[in-house]
């Protein structure tokens, strides 16, 4: 699977869409966080009616999860790039303008569809990259920095003066750019990101069935499902965790959110490193023991500042590296169809698991938040175990 023999020139464009992308959907998530509180003050909501913004993005995740593979090795990959990135700037767009919280709502399920399609179809695109090693930690990275850049960019203009509305037709216009440039690379023909999707004999629904059948499939969708949920769940709520339950000062609090996402973007543009000196395996083990020690100390140490940037450099390495665990543990011919499901549905825990830190929250406080993340934590831990000593080829 490779570039179809042509010239190295343009194969920068393919990563660089592929890049940008990942930014885009980072922005568009990391935003939300800092914006939560505004959310709830002008619907009147509390912290168990606004996670129905979460619930609805899951039925977007499950579209996304069924038929991104599908979708793909019909239109090809630039194609349902181009739907996807249109459908997460109207629901950015409708955030912006709603006059109704249920229209807000509604529209997250429209926002959840463009970014499990982005997140399947470019990981499946990178993946099968010989220098995927390097490459996958590199397309991480660039998420985020969308991530840290939301926060950041939502705290400072807020503090300027602009209202949550107003900060979302920003993040809009961010991610609109990646319609342009999508639509540029389909309007000159430019072929590598639609050559390169799965060109096995079988057809791209029977190679999903049989990967819902293998249970490396599932278990790894099942890891990746814990991992984003705790990674949103801690982008979404550590902004409100810190700014109402802990008094910090709210521009501080905004910064704070954007050190988590720092720390996670630091860790994946070192990740090719950590693959190298410790392998896969080995350092995915090593973060989650880091993890284990940051959540504790977010829980237990209240006044201190480095535990988010800790968690985040922590989180760094899990869903790249599994992710680039794939195809080694895989059949070649199941690893576009598995890479699209297991990323897909793990948008899945981006919904849930925020949702039910939030339904918790509203009986126990916002405390409870940052011990929730322990047991799921010590879930992700067993299940990487699991698939350790099972995979078709681990390593």
């Amino acid at each position: 699977m490779g570039y179809n023999q042509r010239s190295l020139s343009p194969l920068w464009i393919g990563v660089a869409i592929a890049l940008y992308a990942f930014i885009a959907i980072g922005v568009a998530e990391g935003g939300l966080g800092v914006l939560l509180p505004s959310i709830v003050s002008t619907y009147n909501l509390t912290p168990a009616t606004v996670t129905l913004l979460f619930v609805s993005q899951i039925s977007g995740y499950i579209l996304a999860a069924f038929t991104s593979s599908l979708v793909s090795s019909r239109l090809g990959l630039a194609r349902m790039l181009l739907i996807a990135a249109v459908v997460l700037t109207m629901a950015l767009v409708i955030y912006a303008t709603s006059p109704y919280w249920w229209f807000m709502v509604a529209a997250g399920s429209v926002l959840g569809l463009g970014i499990g399609l982005i997140d399947a179809g470019i990981n499946t695109y990178i993946v099968q990259d010989s220098r995927s090693a390097n490459m996958i930690g590199l397309l991480h990275a660039f998420y985020g920095i969308g991530a840290l850049s939301g926060p950041a960019i939502a705290t400072t203009l807020l503090s300027l003066g602009m209202n949550w509305r107003q900060v979302y037709w920003v993040l809009a216009g961010i991610v609109s750019l990646l319609i342009v440039s999508v639509l540029g690379a389909i309007i000159s023909r430019y072929t590598p990101i639609t050559l390169r999707v799965s060109t096995s004999n079988t057809t791209a629904l029977e190679n999903l069935g049989c990967s819902l059948q293998n249970p490396v499939v599932v278990l790894t969708g099942l890891l990746l499902l814990v991992y984003v949920g705790i990674e949103a769940c801690i982008g979404n709520w550590a902004y409100t965790v810190q700014s109402v339950a802990r008094q910090t000062p709210e521009l501080i609090a905004g910064y704070s959110v954007s050190a988590y996402w720092l720390g996670l973007t630091l860790g994946r543009f070192i990740l090719g490193y950590f693959l190298q000196w410790l392998g896969a395996v080995g350092t995915i083990s090593m973060s989650l023991s880091l993890l284990m020690i940051g959540l504790l100390a977010w829980w237990q140490l209240r006044d201190q500042w480095i535990s988010l940037p800790l968690i985040g450099f922590a989180l760094a390495a899990i869903f790249p590296a599994t992710i680039w665990l794939i195809p080694q543990r895989l059949p070649n011919a199941l690893v576009p169809a598995a890479v699209s499901f297991a990323t897909s549905i793990a948008s899945f825990g981006a919904a849930i698991i925020p949702t039910g830190a939030g339904w918790v929250a509203s009986w126990a406080g916002l405390e409870i938040i940052p011990m929730l993340m322990l047991p799921l934590a010590f879930i992700m831990v067993g299940l990487h175990c699991w698939l350790v000593q099972h995979s078709l080829r681990g390593k």
